[in-house]
């Protein structure tokens, strides 16, 4: 699997409850943290690892971010016209023109691996990487993704992302047994989905982005539903390392679980410290 990273898939099709009323008519993904939605921020970490085809698994309700990226000429030609030309670059520049949208629909919710699975016909034969919008990765350097990205290129094989948590949160994510080769890599033995605390082989969990073969595909549709008739990417994961290296990443970053509004809340604080104009604002909330 040494071939580079061009497609991304991004499941987007949840229903965002947590953020009920407001995700009546607005798409979680589409929640800003500051001036941006959440969703750009995967989209920049995908570009950035070299993504050209950016396929987004949605569910027939949701339209916000297929408009989103699209062209929106009335507004532009508003812009255009009042010479607000900073403006107008700012709309212009959420995707790059070398970067096309997929958009394909998962008929109903059936987990995460179903929602990866949906996005096979596009995908092919070839690597690709899985993003979560929901964990929003801030890194002083490189992006999660490519990170990834380039350490799979070189060692040919899958990467998922993982970091620690507290042992009594394992129940809330697949959690690995790896064997470490490096500072932040370790050879995956097993995965274990949702294990309870004293169950778990370790608290290092895996998170929200991902750099696999297209083989996971042929193994996600011979994968039997858990429990609530999901199906699991770890099982899919769990049966790709009988067959070649999947590699366990701790990535250099800071993540924000932007599904929760602690951690909604939480980045659009970390990013308004990164902003001279709002730093201040920030320092002078926190000291009352």
């Amino acid at each position: 699997m040494s071939r580079h990273l061009h497609k991304v898939v991004f499941p987007v099709a949840g229903l965002g409850t947590r953020f009920l009323p407001a995700t009546k008519v607005v798409a979680k993904e589409m929640l800003p943290v500051l001036d941006r939605p959440l969703i750009q921020y995967a989209v920049d970490e995908a570009v950035e690892a070299g993504a050209d085809t950016l396929v987004f698994v949605t569910n027939r309700y949701k339209h916000a971010i297929a408009d989103y990226f699209d062209a929106a000429y009335e507004l532009e030609q508003k812009l255009a016209e009042a010479g607000k030309t900073d403006l107008l670059e700012i709309v212009r520049s959420v995707l790059p023109a070398h970067v096309r949208c997929v958009f394909v629909t998962q008929p109903e919710a059936r987990g995460l691996g179903h929602a990866v699975m949906c996005a096979a016909p596009v995908i092919g034969d070839e690597p690709f990487g899985v993003i979560l919008p929901d964990d929003l990765i801030r890194t002083p350097h490189a992006g999660a993704l490519k990170q990834m990205a380039e350490l799979a290129a070189v060692r040919g094989c899958g990467v998922v992302a993982v970091e620690e948590v507290p042992r009594a949160q394992t129940h809330k994510y697949g959690i690995v047994d790896a064997e470490p080769i490096s500072e932040r890599a370790a050879r995956l033995r097993y995965v274990v989905e949702k294990p309870r605390p004293e169950e778990a082989p370790s608290n290092l969990a895996i998170v929200g982005r991902y750099v696999l073969p297209g083989r996971v595909f042929e193994l996600l549709r011979t994968t039997a539903p858990g429990s609530g008739g999901e199906i699991q990417l770890t099982d899919a994961i769990e049966a790709l390392l009988h067959e070649r290296e999947v590699l366990a990443y701790r990535f250099e970053g800071t993540r924000f679980d932007c599904g929760t509004k602690a951690g909604l809340v939480r980045a659009t604080l970390a990013l308004a410290r990164e902003d001279p104009e709002l730093a201040p604002l920030v320092g002078a909330a926190a000291s009352g």
